[in-house]
């Protein structure tokens, strides 16, 4: 079999004008696989089955790949033996019904709720920042906000009266995502005390201003968020999402429903929102543990 993986290594070459080191990694997975194959006796493109893809990809993932390598390598594969196919050198595709490995998700940082009262205190200061960044931060993780909504989030858009804020997410959808009490003190606090001075005749859009008066931006956000972290002291690592995240595993761990999350949260799909639902699997066990006579 070696010599059709010079001949479709000379076909990606020629044919599909790939670079060298795209070559040299079909090369290097395809070559495990065509071990694999003459171990098997497998000396024929027609001999292979898809019971013998299915069992090398079985012994990868015991060897310890991960899913999405073990994907790559399937990719690999489906194309070596598709060019078996166009050249005429086999009559059946066997990887044409082979699945490919499902990446697992990765889990969301979030914070605890200790945590985030810890970020929130280091914001109580009274300097024209420390009252903007408190603002910002309550608003962040009392609506789930994505960060570019937070920072792009305009004046017209906010109705403290009523306990709402309007948000053009992903798609350019609308969506209202209610606004808690503390929130909208926070928020009106800013508005008297701070914005009212950098932008008396509002002549700026945006509701969260820089210190020079000007939109901010999504970078100078992030850089408050891990100033404030490293002065409140949290460790856990943070990302641009992390008020997000913890904004949506809080409200299952208190018993909000999945659907209302992802309302909240602007998912087009349930499916992005069930994500969260590791905490809600650990509080049930977590009552199981407490309350049932044998946990």
């Amino acid at each position: 079999m070696n010599r059709f993986l010079d001949l479709f290594l000379a076909w990606l070459t020629v044919e599909k004008g790939l670079s060298g080191n795209t070559c040299s990694a079909y090369a290097a997975d395809l070559g495990r696989y065509l071990d694999y194959l003459e171990r098997l006796k497998r000396d024929t493109p027609d001999s292979i089955q898809s019971t013998d893809i299915a069992e090398f990809l079985g012994k990868e993932r015991e060897r310890g790949l991960a899913p999405r390598s073990r994907a790559r390598l399937l990719s690999s594969i489906r194309m070596f033996h598709r060019f078996l196919l166009i050249e005429r050198y086999a009559t059946l595709n066997p990887s044409a019904i082979i699945e490919a490995p499902r990446p697992l998700k990765k889990l969301p940082t979030f914070l605890s709720m200790e945590e985030v009262e810890k970020l929130l205190r280091a914001t109580l200061g009274k300097r024209d920042e420390d009252i903007r960044d408190r603002a910002m931060l309550e608003l962040l993780y009392a609506t789930g906000l994505r960060v570019s909504e937070l920072v792009n989030l305009k004046l017209r858009e906010v109705n403290l009266e009523v306990g709402y804020l309007m948000t053009i997410g992903k798609g350019n959808k609308e969506r209202l995502v209610p606004i808690g009490a503390t929130a909208c003190h926070r928020v009106a606090d800013y508005l008297e005390q701070v914005r009212s001075k950098q932008d008396p005749e509002l002549l700026q859009k945006e509701l969260f201003l820089s210190r020079l008066g000007e939109s901010m931006t999504r970078q100078a956000f992030w850089n408050i968020i891990k100033k404030r972290a490293l002065l409140a002291g949290v460790r856990t690592s943070i990302s641009p999402h992390t008020l997000r995240h913890s904004f949506a595993t809080h409200l299952l761990a208190n018993g909000a429903d999945l659907r209302s999350v992802q309302i909240m949260l602007g998912h087009a799909d349930l499916s992005t929102t069930q994500i969260y639902t590791h905490v809600t699997r650990e509080r049930l066990k977590q009552l199981h543990k407490e309350l049932h006579p044998r946990g």
